[in-house]
């Protein structure tokens, strides 16, 4: 289902701006991409209401904070629980991102751990939830890309 970008040249340059240099000022944002104050603070309002900007925690490594294991659990489940084993996930701290999915699985489970016994635990808590069928874990050895967008939006910022 397409849906219409909301965010067109001016937003890309700001946004590429803010991905090169996370903790500049806005007045540093205008120096860089040659934009008003004023444009770049409304701009970066509207971006922010809109959902375009997430929140910082992305950019915490979880390493740092004791959590250097991290694997994807997928899950079957029974659709009719999903909202109560939506919830529940939601209690488990070390899920740091659940995605429903399309085709033989329902939820992509992305979970930190300390070691492989804490990973244990948690695939077990997760199997514990009523209506969770299934589980398969995949432990990550290695991150081959990192999270980005900062291509997406070259051809943003050269679009009329």
């Amino acid at each position: 289902m397409p849906t219409k970008p909301t965010v067109d040249s001016i937003d890309a340059k700001i946004l590429a701006a803010l991905s090169e240099e996370p903790r500049a000022t806005v007045i540093a944002l205008a120096d860089r991409t040659g934009l008003s104050r004023n444009t770049v603070q409304a701009r970066l309002g509207k971006l922010e209401t809109q959902g375009v900007l997430h929140s910082f925690e992305r950019r915490i490594d979880p390493g740092a904070l004791g959590y250097p294991l991290t694997a994807f659990i997928l899950t079957s489940v029974t659709q009719r629980k999903l909202s109560q084993i939506a919830q529940a996930l939601d209690g488990v701290p070390e899920i740091i991102e659940v995605h429903g999915l399309s085709g033989v699985t329902d939820l992509l489970i992305h979970v930190v751990a300390h070691d492989t016994d804490d990973l244990y635990r948690i695939a077990g808590r997760i199997l514990d939830i009523d209506g969770v069928e299934q589980t398969t874990t995949s432990l990550v050895m290695r991150k081959l890309i990192d999270f980005r967008l900062t291509p997406l939006l070259a051809p943003l910022i050269d679009r009329p």
